[in-house]
């Protein structure tokens, strides 16, 4: 998880640090609706590839969401820490698949 942790730090960084033609900067100032849109038009992406099965274009597109998802969590003021904590707490449940497909019918 290395490269994430420097990916956020550099996320985080350009949000109170204006760099000239930086995308990430740009996102900020456009705000919460354009970096939701991105994550939303990311995500389609990677299902597209994945329906394509292009594991290079899979590869591309899950690395676009990932940095997109990193400007939404900056953008909240979520720390990468919450996140990472969240998954080892879910890492650590057995036996929850009952409860899984309840609360995801639809799938």
């Amino acid at each position: 998880m290395d490269s994430l942790k420097g990916l956020y730090e550099v996320v985080s960084s350009r949000k109170n640090d204006n760099v000239e033609g930086s995308y990430t900067c740009y996102l900020f100032e456009k705000g919460t609706d354009k970096i939701l849109k991105k994550c939303g038009e990311e995500c389609s992406e990677v299902i597209i590839a994945a329906k394509n099965g292009d594991k290079e274009e899979i590869v591309l597109e899950i690395s676009d969401l990932l940095y997109h998802l990193m400007v939404l969590m900056v953008n909240e003021n979520i720390p990468l820490e919450a996140v990472e904590a969240e998954l080892q707490k879910r890492s650590a449940k057995q036996g929850n698949l009952k409860t899984f497909h309840e609360a995801d019918k639809n799938t």
